[in-house]
């Protein structure tokens, strides 16, 4: 069990910058100082373990949804080593279309493990 407290907001912050920087180089920069260099994400629909790969999966987000923006939904939680928080997704200025809750484990300061569900999806086509 880990003796240090998890600044789970602040990580939280910093997951949801991750996925609205469009920018790959500020994105790659991002993921060198926050996720493991094998860091793994998994949600029902995508998956990606690395830093080259999980760049590759935000980009595909970016394409498949342009203009929208991630923003977190309540407070992040955290104990020992691990975090959860919530999440929505949604044209810029307008209600979120989708909704999500994700898990991260913490190893050394960086994100190693980020597990995703989704909560609310549209029953139609979002774009």
């Amino acid at each position: 069990m880990s003796t240090t407290t998890l600044d789970a907001a602040g990580i939280a912050q910093r997951y949801i910058a991750l996925w609205n920087e469009t920018d790959a180089a500020q994105r790659q920069r991002m993921l060198e100082a926050g996720w493991s260099e094998e860091a793994r994400y998994v949600d029902p629909h995508m998956q990606a373990r690395g830093h080259r790969e999980i760049s590759t999966l935000v980009s595909a987000v970016h394409q498949r949804f342009p203009g929208f923006r991630f923003a977190l939904a309540g407070q992040a939680d955290a104990h020992g080593d691990n975090l959860r928080f919530s999440w929505t997704l949604g044209p810029s200025g307008a209600d979120d279309l989708i909704q999500g809750t994700d898990f991260v484990q913490v190893e050394a300061g960086k994100l190693r493990s980020v597990t995703g569900f989704l909560d609310k999806v549209p029953d139609g086509p979002v774009d």
